[in-house]
C-alpha cells in the first residue's frame, strides 16, 4: 500500500513539474524532493524520467488510439470530422495537463521513446480532419484545430468545463466547415 501510495505521489508531482517547468526542464532530483523521497526511492518506483513520462501519458495515448477506432468506424467523412473534433476536445479537457507537457516541450518531447506514437496517431486525426480534399486550406485548417484546441485549454481559465466545450467544438466546426 505504502509502494502504491508513494509511486502515485511521485507520478503526482512529476506531472505538476513537468507542468511548471517543462519535461526538459525538471530533474529527477526535483521530483523527489516535492514527494519527500530519495533519488535512489524514485528510481525504485521508476527507471527514470521517460517511464514517469510514459506513464503519465499512457491513459492520454490509449484514449487517442480510442478516439481514432471510433473515427474509423464512422458513416462517413462528416460523421467521423465531427465524432474527431467532439472525441479530441474532451480528451484534450480530460488530460489538460499532459497535453499541457507535451506541447510546451513538444518536438524534444515527440524524440521521446514514451511518446513516440503520439506523433502517428496525431497524424491519422489530422488526416481525419482535412478530410480528402488535400487542399491546403483543409490541411491547415486541421492543424490550426489540433494546434489551437489544447493552447486554448491552458489559456482560458475564465470558463467553466461545459462552456468551453461547447465554444470549442463550435469554433473547431467553423474552422473546418468549408472543408
Amino acid at each position: 500500500m505504502a509502494r502504491s501510495r508513494t509511486r502515485d505521489e511521485i507520478l503526482a508531482a512529476a506531472s505538476r513539474q513537468f507542468a511548471e517547468s517543462g519535461y526538459k526542464g525538471t530533474s529527477l532530483q526535483d521530483i523527489a524532493a516535492e514527494v519527500g523521497c530519495s533519488k535512489a526511492t524514485l528510481l525504485y518506483h521508476f527507471d527514470g524520467k521517460d517511464a514517469i513520462l510514459r506513464e503519465l501519458c499512457a491513459p492520454a495515448i490509449a484514449e487517442l488510439k480510442d478516439l481514432l477506432d471510433e473515427v474509423g468506424a464512422a458513416p462517413g467523412p462528416a460523421a467521423a470530422r465531427k465524432i474527431a473534433v467532439e472525441g479530441f476536445v474532451e480528451l484534450a479537457m480530460r488530460h489538460r495537463r499532459e497535453i499541457q507537457v507535451i506541447y510546451g516541450d513538444l518536438p524534444a518531447l515527440l524524440l521521446q521513446p514514451a511518446l513516440r506514437p503520439v506523433h502517428q496517431l496525431t497524424e491519422q486525426l489530422h488526416a481525419t480532419l482535412a478530410g480528402t480534399s488535400g487542399t491546403a486550406q483543409s490541411r491547415l485548417s486541421a492543424k490550426f484545430v489540433l494546434a489551437g484546441l489544447p493552447a486554448v485549454i491552458f489559456a482560458c481559465t475564465e470558463f467553466d468545463d461545459a462552456t468551453l466545450r461547447a465554444a470549442l467544438i463550435a469554433t473547431a466546426g467553423r474552422a473546418l466547415e468549408s472543408l
